[in-house]
């Protein structure tokens, strides 16, 4: 066929153009001597080119010299260093071809280099799989994936969403880039789009569609609902059982092709999915070749066999049945068929595939086997029989349920039908085996098939179907060994698919010439329709098969010599073997392949006796079995089509019961080829119909080895999926293409000064004309220039050389500039060294003269010295000999009168000690004398005194004496009785002081006990003393005697002791130092385990934040996913209500639930917005659930309940009525009371009448709740009616405390009155005022007399009480401190004794005791606080109950108080109120506004009010201060509903404008600040402590008083938290498109990195460019958001932490994008990125937010572009990388380094030893796996309180706003 190009003539090989002219950019071809317009000048020296080699298929070289023309021999040397010379074709003389400069290899594109041919495209690939481990590579419109044989993290949800809404062409090659493509196209272009995924088996080609669908389910946000994309997967378990086998090749091999369309509605979301087959390879089912299997579910059941419901199949081992061993490779090693059964099962399940249908599924297939193993015995050479009772037939007629003979006689026979009639005719074995063999495949075909179509069913769209993407996943081309007909369909299918691939090659080719005004012309160009025509057309290889299968005696030998006899010779793409009259070769567009004849017309034909299968059909006991063939039926007929518009293939006609005989037989001509070419045109008129994306998968070994790539086998499969034609196409026009920019911008340095013009496309222009002479090389188009393959290689050339001249000049200007610096520095040196040494030399000279000068002094010093120091020393020994002799002379004088002295003083001690002894004994004799004497006196006396008391004076002389001692006795007891009264008051009062005495005391005795025992001891040891000094002194003696012995040995022991003092002294030094080691060691581990609690105490206090940071950001991602389902609540209610009120003709009702509805959502969200949700959810589901019996018939047991409480209640206010008449007549008996009393009497009936219509409407609101719902649910805590009642409950509680104060007021007042009344009655002065008068008239009446009195009784005893009740409450607390102190006094003595023995302890055991002490204290106080709070509790509890009861009681007995009172009487009674007096006071900051206008305050303060106009002309968060100075109105009102109503709906109002506005970042911010501020001043005026700090007196008196909103401050933080989310999402949206174009794409610093050249899929952007953005306009934005969120007063805490999240976001965004960009990961793009971020750095310093937190998110993408910057070679490098990428991931760090791109040839690329060494430094490194950073994560905000300095007092409300009915109070 023909393609377009561009040019007016053919292109033709070796065609020549005139020689370069001699302008300067032309030299380098002049030099050469050779001409521009052809590539032969590329061929110099140094130059390398690619040479074919039988292993490595191509091998790189370099030229060692300029090949001249006319050469027949290149000089080569080869990359190992091998000299090489290579001959040149001599008939072609073609040249290898040319290698591509190094900063082109691993480019995304292949069309994007400089030279296309197949050694440049299988090196490219090969760089990018092996070094960069990248699998995906454009090439054209094809993306090349090979399979890793490896998990790559590559495909989760943030890859999906970095590639989502991305162009094609910006992003590096992907599988989702392409779903992308597909998708955004089809939303575009209106068009329904196809993916087209080939490859050879195990390429990976499943994996590809798979991950393609999954990004459809993602992106189109049903992935969350697991709509289609989960039932598609779980068909895949199914599919693989009953489609895949093990093959040679790949040990899951899908033996099928199919085509899955995912249908898509008008929104593009997901809705179901249609899966088409094709050419199932029946024959494997009774044929497999070594080491090959069948299908997989034969296998699984097998080893299934022992399930208890598969003891009826009868199975067994694999190897017993004859379909299942033939291959003789039953096990696939690492799979476990079992396994895989139980997961085809539960898919079945899932998929909507009964038990028993599966149970029927699995019958069939044990029927397979069983039939499989069949035998038949040959009777003669034209019959065969079946042996009697043959077992596996047996088995197989159980199974389906027909008769054995009947099937045994139709395996053996065969029905002929004539004209006439119709005979049986027996058929031989080998037919017979054949038939069977054909019913197999028959049956398993068809199951098949059902199968397929209940998949459809599950995968079914409910909804109308708008559009729909493809994927097909189709066989690639085969060619094998043996080639039989299987072969030869799929080859003729990739035939059909490469036309349809060329077509739409040509188009697009066409559509780009055309949108850039290019002049093209015709080329011929190669085209595979004659190979195509030689199979389809007529008299085709088809043609003549299906011919050859109607005659009766047709074999495959006669369809071969036919064959032969129409093609051979006849067409150039049908060859004969040369050694085989049974095979044919033809040329396909991949390659040549054989194929074998034998069997194709058994397979073509695919024979099935129809018998056979009337038999099948018969069954009545399996139902399964009949509905296979009546699908089969309907298909089969003339005009129907599957549901799915599948043509069904593989398919025997089968003739219907009452079908024309002409209808049959024209059925049975439909071949399996017939069908096939069919489904294959439908196939193609779909693909047409679409706009096709192509992937092409590639097996890069056929081992399975992780990375490691083939070059043979890559090779041959590039030719086969038509990548190297889809080169070829692309070589022969114009392959590279350049817009006017980027090529201005990459050869910028080619033009001189003057060649620059402003319109760049002149600019242009001029200088490709002056650089490339020949015009046919390069075409200028509208928006870009396009070139011929090599030239921009060429071009690359020349700005290479001129940037290595401009090289060369620098180094030269710089090195004379550095040797100039050099010798300067080298001569100012010598200068300086100069002076120096000659300065020292100098100095040396002045010092030999001052030495020699010294020297002289010190020798006369030191003679001087010499001879002075002889005269001392002989003057020294003189006076020593002299002292000598003098102290001898004087010792001897001094030992002699020592002598004389000592026996003086002997002779003194011996003489008085004489006259001692004789005293003594003088003076013993004189004291004896004496005794003698006294003795005998004293027995004469004893005698005397004897005598006289034997006589009776002396008893009456006694007696006397003993009564005047009884009187003196009596009056002593008498004294002593008042002294034991005295006593006994002084004893009460000394009781008081001794109990206070009492502890000192024991605290004096502890401390004298201690005394005592040391006083013990200390007595202890001084007896002790006392006696070692008798012993001593006993010992004297002896000592006296021994001491000359002791003396002689005394000299010994004393040297003794002192070797063992010096002994003792070693040691206890030694001992010193250990203890001084040991305490350093101590202190040194104290310190330790110190500083290790304190780390360990900063990591948990770190952990506890991240912790709570985690749990704030859960609860806030919770409160966003609530936000978003309420407001998907609400789009479903609106919708409802939309449906619901749509206009009917006639009359048209109210819904008389809206209101019930709405009191019932504005009650939910009173209490807590995440109650509400369940209780509107529960709307929808109540008005259109379907009736319920079992409900109802609660319901009507509730209703029944309700009456007789209604009936009950309505005897109970009977009875209240009687009461109250009795009461009435009573009343009228008594006299008429006074004025005062029946005004006080008439209020009160006025307040009990309102209270009694307040308490009426209550109890009709909780029976109509009641009634409404009608549900056992209703008493349930946190049902409507429960709450209604508990409210009313607490209400009628507050209620009852407000009446009590109010009778005690009045009661003091009447009290008051009376006392000043009094005074003035008795002086008769009351003539002015007639009221008081008849005041004091009616105050003399004695009942009012009494009455008052009665009151003042009653007063004073509530007050006695109460006195009393605190004076027992001040003695219990008295008491209760007390015992404190006294336990604090023990606790405190306990402690100074555990105190004193820990300091007796050593350190260590004193740390142990103290904290052993210090857990026991805490585990005490502990269960001592576990005590109080469960007292607590239970007192709570009960005190709960009693309040609920008193409560209940209270309101029915008021209830039936008021009731009982008629309205007659009220209106009757004169009512004058009673004043009670208040004070005045002055404006409190406080809003009063009616209730009825509360809607409009909503209106125009919030749904209505631009915040534009407050922001500029009011103070900020005027709204708020007014709606919470309404609320403090309501608050001093007391009225809890206008409370809750105004905090509903001011809420309800928020989410509704920022519902309807929330795309407004203005509006969005607004609400966020007053929101806060509102926030802010609910806590500020709460009432509480903690934020009343900072208030002024006047704040203080402004807060509330009555109500406690805090669960509404939580509502309202929650409401905060979603505006931050919303606020966040609306600048995420605005950010999200300038983020990537002004940090990455955009050049900052202008020239500093040149754009490369480019491939197609950057002219295949799907959307078109809609300006470009900088990084000035992100910083005017973010200026934007700043001074807008300024102006509206938002906190600025608040502020920094959305600045942080925007950066972050910035980061996170740039990052990913760099992460998955080649062509951005350069050197001068990482400058660009670090400059970019120091603008950013520069905008947060101006703004005051370097403390925010913004720039530490900042700090991976700072650390990528460092990356990109820093040197990347040794080890240090290695190790720097990795110390300074530590906010980066290990994934991260080898990304970014393996996508390292050069952008100019004097970079380097890293090599990738050094990225294995990266990895094997980081591997210990524990850090996420993950990629990319999740650009969707919201940093968790919080509200610090920020109190508000401004009185509120002193807030004025504009008119502008509209709030003329609010008045100030």
């Amino acid at each position: 066929m023909e393609i377009f190009s561009m040019e007016t003539e053919p292109i033709l090989p070796g065609k020549e153009t005139p020689t370069a002219s001699e302008s300067a950019e032309n030299l380098y071809y002049e030099r050469c001597g050779m001409e521009v317009d052809g590539l032969d000048c590329m061929y110099v020296k140094y130059a390398r080119v690619w040479i074919p080699d039988p292993e490595e298929v191509w091998k790189s070289a370099e030229l060692l010299k300029d090949y001249k023309p006319g050469d027949k021999v290149l000089q080569l040397r080869l990359e190992e260093g091998k000299d090489l010379e290579y001959c040149l074709d001599p008939k072609t003389k073609e040249l290898p071809p040319l290698r591509n400069p190094d900063i082109l290899v691993g480019e995304n594109d292949l069309t994007a280099l400089s030279y296309l041919h197949e050694p440049a495209v299988l090196h490219n690939l090969k760089v990018r799989f092996i070094d960069s481990k990248l699998i995906y590579t454009y090439c054209g419109i094809v993306l090349v994936a090979i399979n890793p044989y490896e998990q790559l993290p590559i495909y989760g949800e943030d890859i999906i969403n970095a590639y989502s809404g991305q162009n094609m062409g910006d992003m590096d090659p992907h599988i989702f880039a392409v779903a992308e493509e597909a998708y955004k196209q089809m939303a575009r272009d209106e068009r329904n789009q196809s993916i087209i995924v080939s490859g050879e088996s195990g390429a990976g080609k499943t994996v590809s569609a798979k991950y393609a669908m999954r990004y459809f389910a993602t992106v189109s946000g049903s992935a969350s609902e697991a709509n289609v994309e989960e039932k598609v997967l779980a068909s895949n378990p199914i599919m693989e059982s009953i489609g895949n086998a093990k093959t040679t090749r790949n040990d899951n091999s899908s033996r099928f092709g199919k085509y899955i369309e995912i249908g898509f509605d008008k929104r593009y979301r997901i809705i179901g999915a249609n899966m088409r087959t094709y050419l199932l390879e029946k024959s494997r089912v009774v044929f497999q070749a070594e080491e090959e299997r069948n299908y997989h579910i034969f296998y699984q059941l097998c080893a299934s066999a022992a399930l208890p419901e598969f003891k009826t199949l009868r199975l067994g081992n694999a190897n017993y049945f004859h379909y299942t061993k033939q291959g003789g490779s039953p096990v696939i090693d690492g799979v476990n068929d079992a396994k895989e059964m139980v997961n085809t099962r539960q898919a079945c399940t899932l998929l909507g595939i009964s038990d028993s249908y599966q149970m029927g599924i699995f019958r069939i297939l044990a029927g397979i086997l069983h039939l499989g193993n069949v035998e038949f015995a040959s009777r003669d050479s034209d019959s065969c029989t079946i042996p009697p009772k043959h077992e596996p037939l047996s088995i197989f007629c159980d199974l389906m349920g027909v008769e054995y003979e009947e099937m045994a006689h139709w395996l053996c026979h065969r029905k002929l039908a004539t004209a006439t009639e119709t005979y049986i005719k027996p058929i031989s074995k080998l037919h017979a085996i054949n038939a069977r063999d054909a019913l197999a495949k028959h049956i398993y075909a068809n199951l098949f098939n059902w199968i397929v179509d209940h998949v459809n069913k599950a995968l079914h769209a409910t909804v109308k179907q708008h559009s729909f993407i493809g994927v097909l996943d189709i066989y690639g081309f085969e060619t094998f060994e043996i080639n039989s007909f299987e072969q030869f369909c799929i080859n003729y299918a990739n035939e059909k698919l490469q036309q349809q691939f060329n077509m739409h090659v040509f188009k697009l080719e066409q559509e780009e010439y055309m949108k850039e005004q290019i002049p093209w012309t015709l080329i011929d160009f190669y085209d595979n329709q004659p190979c195509i025509n030689l199979i389809e057309a007529k008299m085709g290889i088809l043609d003549l098969l299906d011919e050859e299968c109607k005659m009766p005696k047709g074999s495959d030998d006669t369809w071969a010599q036919k064959l032969y006899n129409t093609h051979l010779n006849k067409c150039a793409l049908f060859e004969k073997p040369r050694l085989s009259n049974k095979a044919f070769i033809i040329k396909h567009f991949a390659d040549k392949v054989e194929y074998q004849c034998e069997g194709f017309l058994e397979k073509n034909k695919d024979t099935v006796y129809e018998e056979q299968i009337k038999v099948l059909k018969s069954s009545k006991k399996f139902k399964l079995l009949p509905e296979l063939f009546q699908d089969e039926e309907k298909v089969l007929s003339p005009t129907s089509a599957t549901p799915s518009g599948r043509v069904p293939l593989s398919r025997m006609a089968v003739k219907p019961a009452k079908a024309r005989p002409g209808q049959a037989s024209k059925e049975h001509k439909k071949t399996v080829g017939h069908q096939f070419r069919n489904s294959l045109h439908l196939l193609m008129e779909t693909l047409n119909a679409t706009t096709p994306h192509y992937v092409r998968c590639i097996k890069p070994n056929d081992f399975k080895f992780p990375f490691t790539f083939d070059e043979k086998r890559a090779v041959q499969q590039l030719r086969a999926c038509g990548v190297l034609e889809t080169i070829r196409i692309s070589a022969a026009g114009f392959p590279s293409r350049w817009t006017y920019q980027e090529f201005f911008s990459r050869y910028r340095v080619l033009m001189k000064q003057r060649d620059v013009l402003s319109d760049r496309k002149q600019t242009c222009k001029n200088v490709l004309e002056k650089l490339i002479l020949d015009k046919d090389k390069y075409q200028f188009g509208k928006t870009k220039i396009f070139f011929r393959a090599g030239q921009v290689a060429y071009l690359e050339k020349i700005r290479a050389d001129k940037l290595r001249a401009a090289c060369i000049r620098i180094q030269k200007t710089i090195r004379g500039w550095l040797m100039r610096k050099k010798y300067v520095r080298m001569r100012k040196a010598a200068i300086t060294i100069q002076r120096y040494v000659r300065g020292y030399q100098a100095r040396c000279y002045a010092k030999f003269l001052r030495r020699t000068r010294a020297a002289i002094t010190i020798q006369k010093f030191q003679r001087m010295y010499v001879v002075r120091k002889r005269y001392q020393c002989m003057r020294a020994a003189t006076i020593a000999l002299q002292a000598l002799l003098r102290g001898y002379m004087a010792r001897n004088k001094y030992q002699m009168m020592l002598r004389e002295h000592k026996s003086i003083v002997i002779q003194k001690h011996v003489r008085g000690w004489l006259a001692r002894v004789h005293y003594r004994r003088t003076l013993k004799a004189i004291v004896y004398l004496q005794c003698c004497y006294r003795r005998m006196m004293a027995k004469r006396e004893l005698k005397k005194l004897k005598i006289e008391a034997r006589s009776v004076e002396r008893y009456k002389k006694l007696h006397i004496g003993l009564e005047n001692k009884i009187m003196q006795l009596q009056r002593k007891i008498d004294e002593q009785n008042k002294e034991y009264k005295s006593l006994l008051e002084k004893l009460s009062n000394l009781e008081i002081t001794y109990s206070t005495e009492t502890e000192k005391l024991r605290s004096d005795v502890e401390r004298l006990r201690l005394s005592e025992e040391e006083a013990k001891n200390a007595t202890n040891r001084v007896l002790s003393l006392q006696e070692e000094i008798a012993k001593l002194r006993k010992e004297l003696h002896q000592t006296q005697s021994e001491k000359k012995t002791i003396e002689e040995w005394a000299d010994k022991y004393k040297h003794e002791t002192e070797q063992l003092v010096s002994e003792l002294k070693e040691q206890n030094t030694l001992l010193k130092t250990e203890k001084e080691e040991l305490n350093r060691r101590i202190h040194d581990q104290a310190r330790e385990i110190t500083e290790t609690m304190e780390k360990k105490l900063v990591e948990e206090t770190k952990q506890l934040e991240l912790d709570l940071n985690d749990e704030r950001l859960r609860y806030q991602n919770l409160l966003n996913e609530f936000s978003r389902l309420e407001e998907r609540y609400d789009d479903l209610k609106d919708e409802m209500n939309l449906m619901v009120n749509i206009p009917k003709p006639g009359h048209k009702r109210t819904d008389s639930t809206h209101s019930s509805n709405e009191s019932e959502y504005t009650f939910s969200s009173e209490i807590t917005e995440a109650e509400d949700l369940p209780v509107r959810m529960e709307e929808p589901s109540e008005k259109k659930a379907p009736l319920d019996m079992s409900l109802f018939l609660k319901l009507q047991k509730r209703v029944t309940e309700l009456e007789q409480e209604k009936q009950s209640l309505q005897d109970e206010l009977d009875r209240k009525e009687e009461q109250a008449l009795r009461a009435k007549a009573k009343e009228e008996e008594r006299p008429p009371m006074r004025g005062a009393e029946l005004e006080y009497e008439s209020l009160k009936r006025q307040e009990l009448e309102s209270e009694n219509k307040k308490l009426k409407n209550e109890l009709n609101e909780l029976q109509k709740a009641l009634t409404e719902t009608r549900s056992p649910e209703v008493t349930a805590p946190g049902a409507p009616a429960y709450r209604v009642l508990l409210d009313q409950l607490t209400s009628v509680s507050e209620e009852l405390e407000v009446r009590k104060e109010e009778v005690l007021i009045l009661r003091s007042q009447l009290v008051s009155q009376k006392e000043a009344i009094q005074p003035k009655e008795d002086k008769n002065t009351m003539t002015d005022s007639t009221i008081l008068l008849e005041d004091v008239q009616k105050m003399k009446d004695k009942g009012e007399i009494a009455q008052a009195y009665i009151g003042l009784k009653e007063t004073n005893r509530l007050l006695e009480s109460q006195l009393q009740s605190q004076k027992k409450s001040h003695e219990n607390e008295l008491e209760s401190l007390r015992g404190e102190i006294q336990s604090l006094k023990e606790e405190n003595n306990r402690q100074q004794q555990l105190l004193a023995q820990n300091l007796q302890l050593p350190p260590e055991a004193r740390i142990e005791a103290s904290l052993q002490h210090e857990i026991t204290r805490l585990t005490n106080e502990n269960l001592d606080l576990m005590e109080q709070l469960e007292k607590q509790d239970k007192t709570v509890r009960k005190l709960k109950k009693q309040l609920k009861v008193f409560a209940k009681k209270i309101g029915e007995l008021e209830v039936g108080q008021m009731e009982n009172i008629s309205p007659g009487q009220i209106i009757d009674e004169p009512i004058r109120p009673v004043n009670i007096p208040r004070k005045e006071k002055d404006f409190q900051g406080m809003l009063e506004y009616k209730k009825e206008d509360e809607q409009k305050l909503v209106k125009n303060l919030i749904l209505e009010l631009k915040p534009r106009g407050v922001a500029v002309n009011l103070i900020p968060g005027l709204p708020a201060y007014i709606l919470f100075m309404c609320v403090r109105h309501a608050d001093y009102l007391n009225d809890d509903q206008k409370v809750r109503s105004l905090l509903t709906s001011t809420i309800n109002g928020i989410k509704k404008v920022l519902k309807k506005r929330g795309d407004d970042f203005e509006t969005v911010s607004f609400w966020l600040s007053n929101t806060c501020r509102f926030l802010h001043c609910l806590k500020q005026y709460s009432g509480e402590e903690g934020f009343m700090k900072h208030n002024t007196p006047r704040q203080n008196e402004h807060c509330l008083t009555n109500f406690d909103l805090a669960e509404y401050r939580q509502v309202l933080s929650d409401l905060a938290i979603q505006i931050y989310q919303q606020l966040v999402r609306v600048l995420e949206n605005i950010l999200q498109p300038m983020i990537v174009s002004g940090m990455l794409e955009h050049e900052t610093i202008q020239g500093v990195s040149g754009v490369k050249p480019t491939g197609l899929r950057k002219r295949t952007s799907s959307i078109a460019d809609e300006g470009t953005y900088t990084l000035d306009s992100i910083i005017r934005q973010l200026n934007s958001f700043h001074s807008v969120m300024c102006q509206h007063g938002m906190d600025p805490e608040l502020i920094k932490q959305v600045v942080k999240q925007m950066f972050y976001i910035i980061g996170a965004v740039t990052l990913n994008n760099l992460l998955l960009r080649k062509d951005m990961c350069s050197w001068s793009k990482g400058m660009q990125i670090r400059y970019n971020v120091s603008q950013l750095e520069e905008w947060l310093r101006d703004k005051n937010l370097m403390n925010s937190g913004a720039k530490e998110t900042l700090e991976p993408l700072i650390q990528a572009a460092q990356l990109l910057q820093v040197k990347k070679k040794t080890d240090e490098d290695a190790e720097a990388i990795c110390s300074m990428c530590n906010a980066l991931t290990t994934a991260q760090i080898v990304k970014v380094l393996n996508l390292y791109t050069p952008v100019n040839e004097f970079e380097e690329r890293v090599l990738v030893s050094f990225i294995r060494t990266i990895q094997m430094r980081l591997r210990d490194r524990k850090d996420s796996p993950q990629l990319l950073m999740d650009a969707k994560h919201i940093f968790p905000v919080t509200f610090p309180f920020n109190p508000s300095s401004l009185a509120l007092e002193t807030i004025q409300i504009p008119a502008s706003l509209g709030l003329g009915f609010i008045s100030r109070v």
